[in-house]
């Protein structure tokens, strides 16, 4: 672990004009409920069949989007790109068909959940209180706000920060690469 390195928040890049906007993948290609969250868990995810997503409202594909509930869709220009980077340990690709489109695309499932959110550093943060009556979320994250992580805890260049799973960090490295190739849809913020 190298303090050293910087980590982003990869967000979707909502700026594009004329860009499209995907449904949460919580059906398949033959209609059977999918649950979407399975992709916050970092697990292998095993599916039946290919999720399909659909467009609202109709637009311009990018390389990279996060659909409904932030699950990121790629195509095969990352896929490619996360292979030469040797990430293959690190993230799923999952075969996804996206209405109206021949071309195929992924979801990317990162493998890794890593407890590294710096309270210290963050905005704010907030903790899910037994008052709150939810004791399913007790002691978890309820707010993260300018989300900053400890470099000292982290040892994967692609993964989701336990307790605020909504957000996907990659490492600086992963960023350039991405900027390099000129991969449509991707925004960072320093985390």
């Amino acid at each position: 672990m190298n303090t050293s390195r910087r980590y982003f928040e990869l967000r979707d890049n909502l700026y594009i004009p004329g860009r499209w906007h995907l449904s949460t993948p919580d059906v398949d290609e033959n209609g059977q409920q999918i649950n979407p969250w399975q992709f916050k868990y970092g697990e292998v995810v095993e599916l039946e069949a290919a999720p399909l997503l659909h467009m609202d409202p109709p637009g311009h594909p990018l390389e990279f989007t996060l659909t409904g509930l932030t699950v990121p869709l790629v195509n095969g220009r990352v896929v490619s790109l996360f292979e030469r980077l040797g990430l293959e340990r690190e993230v799923q690709f999952i075969p996804t068909r996206v209405q109206g489109f021949t071309e195929p695309y992924f979801l990317l499932n990162a493998l890794r959940v890593i407890r590294c959110i710096d309270d210290a550093r963050c905005e704010e943060v907030q903790y899910w209180l037994p008052e709150d009556n939810r004791p399913d979320k007790e002691g978890q994250y309820r707010v993260v706000a300018g989300l900053k992580v400890d470099p000292e805890k982290i040892d994967a260049d692609v993964f989701r920060p336990w307790g605020w799973t909504v957000i996907l960090i990659v490492s600086e490295r992963v960023k350039q690469a991405l900027e390099s190739e000129g991969i449509t849809g991707t925004r960072f913020i320093e985390a």
